[in-house]
C-alpha cells in the first residue's frame, strides 16, 4: 500500500502531465496480454502519443486540483482499469484505437477531452479520428482565401496586360 506522501506525489505529477496537454483520452485496456499492451504502446509511441495506467482515485484528485479546466465530463468514466494517454493531436490517439482494434477487442474508449471539448463512450472513437487538427484547419482557411485571388488574378491575366494597365491608367485620372 503506497503511503499518504506516494500517493500525493503520485497526483502532483498527474497534474502537471495533464495541465501540459490538451488531449487526453481515457481508455480501458484491461484484459489485454502483456505483449499487446507492449504493442499498444509502441503504436502510441510512434503516434507521440505517452500511454499511463492510472488508479481512478487518484487521476479523480488530480483533475479536481486543476484550475482553470473543467473536467467533469470525464468523471463519469473513471471507473474499472483507466489508461491515460496524453498527445498532441486530438485526432491521433482515436487513431491509434482504430488501427489496433482491428486485431484486438481493446482499447475501450471511455471518455476524451479535446481542447476543453468533453466526448464520452467507445462511438465517439470514429468522430474523433476525422477530427481536423489545428494546422489542417488553418491549410484549409489559407486554401479557401486563397482561392478568390487566384481567379481574379487569373482573369487579369487573360484580359491581357494592355486592358489592365488602361484599367490603371482610367484609375489615376479618375483619382486626379
Amino acid at each position: 500500500m503506497a503511503t499518504r506522501t506516494e500517493k500525493d506525489q503520485a497526483i502532483a505529477v498527474l497534474v502537471e502531465e495533464i495541465k501540459a496537454t490538451n488531449v487526453l483520452y481515457l481508455a480501458d485496456t484491461s484484459e489485454l496480454t502483456a505483449e499487446a499492451t507492449s504493442n499498444l504502446r509502441r503504436s502510441c509511441h510512434k503516434a507521440g502519443i505517452r500511454m499511463k495506467v492510472v488508479k481512478n482515485t487518484l487521476l479523480r484528485k488530480a483533475m479536481e486540483r486543476i484550475e482553470g479546466r473543467d473536467y467533469s465530463g470525464l468523471m463519469g468514466s473513471l471507473q474499472g482499469q483507466t489508461s491515460i494517454l496524453f498527445a498532441d493531436k486530438g485526432n491521433a490517439p482515436a487513431k491509434v484505437i482504430q488501427d489496433f482494434r482491428k486485431s484486438n477487442k481493446k482499447p475501450v474508449l471511455k471518455s476524451a477531452w479535446i481542447d476543453e471539448a468533453v466526448f464520452v463512450g467507445d462511438d465517439q472513437v470514429a468522430v474523433l479520428a476525422k477530427l481536423k487538427g489545428k494546422e489542417e484547419l488553418i491549410g484549409d482557411i489559407i486554401a479557401l482565401l486563397q482561392s478568390p485571388i487566384k481567379n481574379v488574378l487569373g482573369g487579369l491575366q487573360a484580359s491581357g496586360g494592355q486592358k489592365v494597365a488602361g484599367l490603371v491608367k482610367a484609375l489615376q485620372e479618375r483619382a486626379a
